[in-house]
């Protein structure tokens, strides 16, 4: 007898896709399932809420906006009575100058005056007279979609901040993922519109352009509401969660059909199925009987990422959601005003709390900063910038964020395809969801798809459908919302345990 917990699905990592995961297995089924969270305190992965003083903030800031009605409805089952709707706010600083975005057409001509404007419109003309083709770099995308002056305007600068590397070694799948449906044309469309009363323009499929959406949903607390919210309910209907747990091995008993994990602590588990959000690269180096792909994986590349939130005594000077910095004078990236997502979110009325991102790999010369040289060298920026004086700054905390983002350079998909094939063929219990899971840079309704079509397939007993022809919109590729509920409903009718 064995004195290893035995658990019919163990799932690595509580972020959005485990804990969609853990959620729906233990509401559906009669499964034993166990989620192994490598913090020791919060859940919810990159999509926490940290608590420092009574001040919450995000780690990047999450919009709770999906195309998928299934995504939506969980989030309410979920979390019923604690989402605010609020209005999508977000703006370029560019030379001192504040830039909406989306763009509006006549302010963004003003403030480029009009010499500038006329050579935008002449590089827009002609990036659609000569386009690159095929787009295979960001630059070539952009350019091709804006123009090569707009490109290096609004594009260029954040870009090499967020990825620490040409936008020519970024590939166009990221700009096509990140940017998708939106041109210089739609943009522009969307400003008119709006300015007459006019309904916003729509992509080719008639839908809304994410990259164009108005106003979100956002739990009053922050999105760990949500996570902690589906971890108690994870509880309640049976199943388990062990924190400041870091799996560190797998090991693939084919003829038991039976999976061992091992953790940093000398713990074991032992499991039929594995879900994984845990970073591809991680999972494949570390499993036994080695992959093959095991050199692929090892060649997938990380973003990592920290947030500096800094208190104020007096709320901070604009109102978006964030900013995007393209001022190359300053290593800030991003900057969050955590009120405008939430009056609920600071401590007391009257004060303010600005998260300002940053983008390094782990151990640079960045992330090896003390926390106190991070606030101060974000203090000292935030002043540069204009958006607060010294007086008005009346702390700081920070946050490290390890692989924030998978890396999309010129090889990643054919590295990605070379452990899915053999996965499917040695590892066909080991399930890969989620953002870091699948190497893939996706939102959380994304990766909570992901997960909610691998629990239907494991209470089913059989691969319903791939959840690898999930898109970037949480949208089934095969057979669209329609037939995506109507796979989910059939699997729903049938549910079994494994054997």
């Amino acid at each position: 007898m064995s004195d290893k917990p035995l658990f019919d699905v163990l799932i690595v990592g509580a972020g959005p896709a485990g804990l969609t995961a853990s959620y729906l297995l233990t509401k559906k089924s009669p499964l034993k399932v166990c989620v192994l969270e490598a913090n020791p305190e919060y859940v919810g992965g990159i999509s926490r809420t940290e608590k420092r003083d009574g001040y919450h903030f995000d780690i990047g800031g999450h919009r709770f906006f999906s195309k998928s009605q299934e995504v939506e409805n969980l989030w309410r089952e979920i979390l019923p009575d604690d989402f605010l709707d609020r209005p999508r706010t977000s703006r370029i600083l560019y030379r001192g100058k504040f830039y909406s975005y989306p763009l509006r057409a006549f302010e963004a001509l003003w403030n480029l005056g009009i010499l500038e404007s006329i050579l935008c419109v002449l590089s827009y003309m002609k990036a659609r007279a000569f386009p690159a083709v095929p787009a295979r770099s960001f630059h070539q995308w952009v350019s091709n979609q804006f123009g090569e002056r707009l490109f290096g305007i609004f594009f260029k600068t954040y870009t090499e901040k967020v990825w620490g590397m040409s936008c020519d070694d970024i590939s166009a799948d990221w700009a096509a993922q990140r940017i998708k449906g939106l041109s210089l044309f739609t943009a522009v469309l969307s400003a008119l519109k709006k300015s007459i009363g006019l309904s916003k323009p729509k992509g080719k499929d008639g839908k809304v352009i994410k990259t164009l959406i108005e106003s979100f949903r956002y739990p009053r607390k922050g999105p760990g509401m949500m996570w902690e919210e589906a971890a108690r309910k994870t509880l309640t209907q049976g199943g388990r969660i062990d924190m400041g747990v870091s799996a560190q091995y797998l090991d693939w008993d084919e003829s038991a059909q039976l999976w061992t994990i091992r953790t940093s602590d000398g713990k074991a588990y032992q499991a039929k199925h594995v879900i994984s959000s845990a970073p591809m690269r991680d999972v494949v180096s570390h499993v036994t009987p080695p992959a093959r792909s095991a050199n692929a994986a090892a060649k997938l590349k990380y973003r990592d990422f920290l947030t500096v939130a800094l208190t104020l005594n007096t709320p901070a000077i604009f109102d978006d959601n964030w900013i995007y910095i393209h001022d190359p004078s300053v290593k800030v990236g991003r900057i969050q005003n955590y009120v405008s997502w939430s009056p609920e979110m600071i401590p007391a009325n009257g004060k303010g709390c600005l998260g300002l991102e940053y983008f390094c790999f782990e151990g640079d010369g960045l992330w090896s900063k003390t926390d106190d040289e991070l606030v101060a060298l974000a203090k000292k920026e935030l002043v540069e910038l204009k958006l607060a004086k010294p007086e008005q700054i009346t702390g700081g905390y920070v946050v490290r964020q390890p692989k924030a983002y998978p890396v999309y350079d010129d090889e990643y998909k054919q590295l990605v395809s070379q452990i899915r094939e053999e996965f499917a063929e040695r590892y066909p219990t080991l399930h890969f969801v989620g953002r870091n899971g699948m190497h893939k840079y996706n939102n959380q309704d994304h990766a909570m798809m992901t997960a909610m079509l691998t629990a239907e397939n494991i209470i089913a007993g059989k691969k319903v459908y791939d959840i690898w022809d999930v898109n970037e919109d949480a949208e089934y590729h095969e057979s669209g919302s329609a037939g995506e509920k109507a796979a989910l409903s059939s699997v729903r009718a049938v549910p079994q345990k494994i054997s």
